[in-house]
């Protein structure tokens, strides 16, 4: 699976472009804003999404998803529906932040844990992570040991809890029992910030000791 990350919004958000090097079919993920930088990227990269993909219903991560999908006429996959309460707030969500308005949407599909994307010829493993939000997914290319974590885990850090229907314990025991088995060598890309491996956040995210 390649990738290559758009930073976009102030929330210098990563949103994704993911896609199979064989059939160069395409996915975003987590396309915050900026829909205009996010069609020229994917423009100069020569690629057209088939789908966009959400690790989860906060603003930052959501907020370009309706225009983008509407624009390339494909379909908007996730959160888990335990998320569903953040997108029908995304109005008061855009006032909290002071963004233009987002209008509130609901996913063509739900994704739940053990369930799997089609990229390509990749698929992309579901893991339900709540914490940062009851809803969280993450996608997990286990052959090419590329985990999309969303705002589950960062390079040093992890995600905050103390949103509505955060649980600081939920998301601890989801990065312990579900990600970090994944294996030292996977690279994982981060909602925001720099990428890193799982194995070095083993080591030394001061979080997880």
């Amino acid at each position: 699976m390649n990738y290559h990350i758009i930073p976009v919004t102030a929330f210098a958000q990563n949103c994704s472009v993911i896609w199979c090097d064989t059939t160069r079919e395409a996915a975003l993920v987590d396309p915050g804003g900026d829909a205009e930088l996010i069609k020229q990227t994917l423009e100069q990269l020569k690629l057209k999404p088939a789908q966009i993909l959400l690790t989860h219903g906060h603003l930052d991560h959501v907020g370009a998803a309706v225009e983008l999908a509407a624009f390339y006429h494909i379909p908007i996959v996730g959160p888990q529906k335990r998320d569903a309460f953040w997108l029908e707030a995304l109005p008061t969500q855009s006032r909290m932040f002071g963004l233009d308005e987002c209008a509130p949407f609901t996913p063509d599909r739900w994704l739940e844990e053990g369930e799997s994307v089609q990229v390509g010829l990749t698929t992309l493993d579901v893991l339900h992570c709540p914490g940062h939000s009851p809803g969280h997914v993450v996608f997990f290319d286990r052959p090419g040991r590329l985990l999309i974590s969303g705002d589950v885990i960062f390079n040093g850090g992890v995600g905050r809890t103390d949103f509505p229907q955060g649980d600081h314990q939920q998301l601890i025991d989801a990065i312990h029992t579900k990600l970090l088995p994944l294996g030292d060598d996977v690279t994982f890309v981060p909602g925001h910030g720099p990428i890193s491996t799982l194995g070095h956040e083993r080591i030394s995210n001061p979080f997880l000791q």
